[in-house]
């Protein structure tokens, strides 16, 4: 990918910038569920694959710090995405525990005898496209 993105690629900055959150991110934000128990040297790989992608994106030379490509590209940093997403999944535990799950009575809830006779001990003339012959 580096040909694509590197600093000799002839694409503009949104076309590259547009390849690494398409082609890029996607790969290392799959197993993101993961990493809020992941150990510091593990995140600590992933943050600096990002920034050698960007600051080759930007051609960006040694001396510009990390947190300004990431404010000036509008990219967030591994840690800010993890702590993103593992604010999401509480929310979504508490919205599901709040709902009420009632369970149907033993009049309402059909009966494996009447699954049965409903499948098997129907008249054939319910089915228009079947003859009795």
């Amino acid at each position: 990918m580096y040909w694509i993105i590197g600093r000799k690629s002839n694409l503009s900055l949104e076309n590259r910038l547009l390849i690494y959150k398409t082609n890029l991110k996607p790969i290392w934000t799959y197993g993101i569920p993961l990493w809020g128990t992941a150990s510091n040297s593990n995140i600590e790989i992933l943050r600096r694959f990002q920034n050698k992608v960007l600051r080759s994106i930007v051609n960006a030379p040694w001396y510009v710090p990390n947190t300004v490509l990431h404010t000036n590209l509008q990219i967030p940093t591994v840690k800010a995405e993890i702590t993103n997403f593992s604010t999401k999944i509480p929310r979504k535990a508490n919205h599901t525990s709040q709902r009420t799950h009632t369970h149907p009575t033993r009049s309402q809830s059909p009966t494996l005898h009447g699954m049965y006779r409903t499948l098997f001990y129907t008249p054939i003339c319910r089915y228009p496209q079947l003859k009795q012959k």
